[in-house]
């Protein structure tokens, strides 16, 4: 014991991995008393006053390639996406206007799409088939529902801020569960139960500030989280965070102090409709994009073909337990507990 603590004390202040100490799960100390359910409720609200101007995150960027379209869904539509020869982003309704074809199933060729049902070509000049307006921001592809959103549309997306300049990792990962964007918004504005749901990925939890009530300002209106990034055994990366809401159903979560500041981790829930049990379905989008000002972040953005996977599995298990958090919620306020 007097030997770890040694090693604790003299361990150097500017390394970004630093040792800690914590106590056994069940001795944190409970969080439950800041965490009411009106304040997340409150939370929740502001986000969804926000505009989006109808836009929705479909998918990553680096899933819609030239050489076939990709079967997309957003607020209980069938859409097609896919690259023209330019690299220029179509996105549209995914039935072919024939017979109603999955154009997912279609070939591309000089840039349009070829059902393979009965060879009627569909694309951005042809009559009889309109794309929807779409945006590709270099990590996340959107497309514009007016008829669904129901708000004044706007000419682009409201793309969270990200690292501006130098070098940047970014990786997607996307899952799906039985819930409402709601949920999945709610999940993320309660930074509370990070510690006690992931110890194996956050210790030392504690939220600096947090907004209070629906009168709220906009540069007040973000929960602020003194955490450490669990990396093996005893060390992590000690941070500060802070989450936002830049529209209805994102959540911006940003690195501000602390190894990687800059870096952000956007979380987008997208309403895909309906189940066969008639119950909703959504999908969270999740791009995670990591920054430093560290030489030898250099390299590892070298290696970001071989990073991004390994990015993309740790967000994805924090999901796969976050979907329980918000499927329970969901189910409960539908009574179908």
């Amino acid at each position: 014991m007097g030997f770890r603590r040694q090693v604790v004390e003299r361990w150097p202040a500017k390394w970004p991995v630093q040792p800690f100490r914590e106590p056994t799960w069940a001795r944190q100390d409970p969080t439950y008393r800041e965490c009411s359910p009106a304040l997340i409720d409150a939370a929740v609200k502001r986000a969804d006053s926000r505009p989006a101007g109808n836009w929705f995150v479909v998918a990553a960027s680096r899933e819609i390639g030239e050489d076939r379209p990709s079967g997309v869904r957003a607020a209980g539509r069938e859409l097609v996406a896919w690259r023209g020869v330019d690299g220029g982003l179509t996105i549209g309704p995914g039935a072919c206007p024939h017979l109603g074809a999955p154009l997912d199933q279609a070939r591309v060729h000089c840039g349009e799409l070829v059902c393979r049902w009965h060879g009627l070509r569909v694309g951005p000049e042809r009559s009889g088939w309109s794309p929807l307006p779409s945006y590709d921001d270099g990590v996340l592809v959107w497309v514009r529902l007016d008829r669904f959103g129901g708000e004044t549309p706007t000419e682009q997306p409201i793309v969270p801020t990200r690292p501006q300049g130098g070098l940047a990792v970014d990786a997607v990962a996307t899952l799906t569960g039985i819930c409402e964007p709601v949920d999945i918004v709610a999940n993320r504005l309660d930074p509370w139960h990070g510690a006690w749901f992931h110890p194996y990925s956050f210790t030392r939890l504690r939220v600096l500030a947090a907004p209070r009530g629906n009168d709220v300002a906009d540069a007040d209106d973000k929960f602020v989280v003194e955490v450490t990034f669990r990396i093996a055994g005893k060390l992590g990366v000690p941070v500060i965070a802070e989450f936002t809401c830049p529209e209805p159903r994102t959540v911006l979560m940003t690195i501000v102090d602390g190894e990687g500041a800059g870096s952000v981790v956007e979380t987008h829930a997208t309403p895909l409709g309906e189940g066969s049990d008639g119950r909703p379905r959504t999908a969270v989008i999740e791009a995670t994009i990591a920054t430093s000002d560290r030489p030898g972040f250099a390299n590892a953005a070298r290696i970001a073909p071989v990073l991004r996977p390994m990015m993309r599995r740790a967000s994805a298990r924090l999901w796969r337990d976050d979907l329980a958090y918000a499927e329970r919620r969901y189910a409960l306020r539908a009574g179908h507990t």
